[in-house]
């Protein structure tokens, strides 16, 4: 296995590839009951995430989709980050896959003037909740979310990060 890691803006080319690592993920791994068909943005990654100060990316091990990340501009200088999924073998071990997927949308955000990313995670990703709050997010009611903030029906957990 080649252990090096390139986070890139999304390529239409890779769309089934990172479906099928998301469903992998939220099926096999988590046993979550959710399809391709309840998640319509993965067929339309390039017209839902990657409009306003939205983007999608995704970390490539060569030609393998092992990660992916996506802010949705929410507006009033909100994002919602959303589908940050890493593959197992790609997780911890000093790679930083996570971190640098999560650091991609960061940078992003700062750039364009984004205040604020909000996202909202199922309470299974114990894992996903300490990277979160490692890396600044502050957990917080569900009543705080903005208005537009699309709130999946797995979610249940949701957190804010405050930039700048």
């Amino acid at each position: 296995m080649k252990t090096r890691v390139e986070v890139r803006e999304y390529a239409s080319v890779n769309q089934s590839l990172v479906a099928d690592l998301i469903l992998s993920i939220q099926q096999d791994e988590y046993g979550i009951p959710i399809t391709l068909e309840d998640q319509p943005d993965l067929l339309e990654i390039e017209n839902f995430y990657r409009r306003g100060k939205g983007n999608f990316w995704t970390a490539l091990n060569g030609e393998r989709v092992v990660g992916t990340i996506a802010l949705l501009d929410i507006g009033d200088g909100r994002a919602a980050l959303r589908k940050m999924f890493v593959a197992e073998d790609f997780r911890g071990g000093g790679l930083g896959v996570s971190r640098q997927l999560l650091q991609s949308a960061i940078s992003w955000a700062a750039e364009r003037g984004i205040s604020e990313i909000w996202l909202g995670t199922t309470p299974a990703f114990k894992a996903a909740h300490r990277f979160y709050e490692k890396n600044g997010f502050a957990e917080v009611p569900r009543g705080e979310l903005p208005e537009r903030f699309p709130v999946m029906e797995v979610d249940k957990k949701f957190y804010r990060l405050a930039l700048g």
